[in-house]
């Protein structure tokens, strides 16, 4: 099954996470179909925190990916740059 949800990226301390396309089965970290954004926790003001590839990740959720809680928040609260 194809799952949405975030791989974590970054230094210790400084987390950053890439939103991705995967198999349920690979690793948190491990190998990806597609990254369709990014979230960063720790961005100051006036850095983007979260982006998304909303087109993309709308043709996954077509052809049935589930979404993980964490990303499902994220993407509730997106709102995109116009």
């Amino acid at each position: 099954m194809v799952v949405i949800r975030l791989s974590r990226g970054g230094a210790k301390n400084r987390p950053f996470y890439n939103i991705v396309a995967t198999d349920s089965r690979n690793r948190r970290d491990g190998r990806f179909i597609e990254r369709l954004g990014f979230y960063n926790p720790v961005a100051v003001e006036g850095e983007e925190g979260v982006r998304f590839a909303l087109d993309r990740v709308n043709y996954w959720i077509g052809v049935g990916a589930q979404v993980n809680e964490s990303v499902a928040k994220l993407l509730k609260s997106y709102k995109p740059a116009a």
